[in-house]
């Protein structure tokens, strides 16, 4: 599978990584960055070809993978119409919708959009997957061995389930990135020294999303299971209940969502 990367910023280089670390040859991929250090970079740490601009030569490939900011993406596409034909795009785009990816591309409709998170940056990422109905189940499974050299896929069937992805394992990160730090700062509170802090709050939700990933049973059941009656969960789940912790994380999803959304309106009239 010969892929062409548009665009070799932080999230490109994780997937690079990541498909060499499967298997894929170094010859197999091409990124067209129109930075010079940037394509100097990418060549000595991974021995891939970099280009400046797109052509004939590094768009003969069966996956363009766009992996350029939102906001860039109508620009950053303009060269590619002439050269696309059988390739499968990919586009890791926050926001981006393929209608108007499609229109940016001439009508073209062969088109996968991808939401990754930032854990796929180490190899543990969740990347949610929505397929154009033109795609066919080869190009599909394309998509999905891709992205699952970075960590797991899920696919949905409607696109606008992709919004449901951001604010769920996109934007979740940050969900678990805040909890880690108020669980740090009680610790330094309590009187822990600053290194102790942060193992202590880092491991405990490390240990927590392990056993739930190995576990047949719900969060729920985990949950009761560490609370003992009248004892020291159940007087700090009492206070986080009373101050609607649970409902806010989830009132916190949707809004992200519907933001998700707004994003994707907003791109496609600029």
């Amino acid at each position: 599978m010969k892929i062409t990367f548009l665009g070799g910023g932080n999230m490109a280089n994780a997937l690079i990584g990541g498909l060499l670390n499967k298997g894929i040859p170094a010859t197999d991929i091409t990124v067209i960055e129109i930075n010079e250090a940037g394509r100097e970079r990418l060549e000595r740490a991974y021995g891939v070809r970099c280009r400046a601009e797109a052509n004939a030569a590094v768009l003969d490939c069966d996956v363009v993978l766009l992996a350029v900011k939102p906001q860039q993406m109508r620009k950053a596409c303009e060269p590619l119409p002439p050269f696309l034909d059988r390739q499968l795009v990919l586009t890791i785009a926050a926001g981006l919708r393929l209608v108007d990816l499609s229109r940016w591309l001439g009508g073209y409709d062969n088109l996968v959009r991808a939401m990754p998170n930032t854990p796929a940056l180490i190899g543990a990422g969740m990347t949610g997957l929505f397929a154009h109905p033109s795609v066919s189940e080869a190009a599909r499974r394309g998509a999905e061995r891709i992205m699952q050299a970075v960590g797991r896929v899920v696919w949905v069937d409607e696109e606008s389930r992709i919004d449901a992805i951001t604010a769920i394992s996109g934007s979740g990160p940050a969900y678990a990135f805040l909890f880690i730090e108020a669980l740090h700062e009680a610790a330094l509170k309590l009187g822990f020294s600053e290194k102790n802090a942060r193992l202590l709050s880092i491991e405990t939700v490390l240990g927590a999303a392990k056993l739930a990933a190995q576990s047949d049973d719900a969060a729920s059941v985990l949950r009761e299971r560490v609370t003992s009656k009248a004892g020291t969960t159940e007087a700090a789940l009492a206070v986080m209940t009373q101050k609607n912790l649970k409902d806010i994380i989830i009132d916190g999803a949707f809004a992200a969502s519907a933001r998700s959304a707004e994003i994707g309106r907003e791109l496609g009239e600029s």
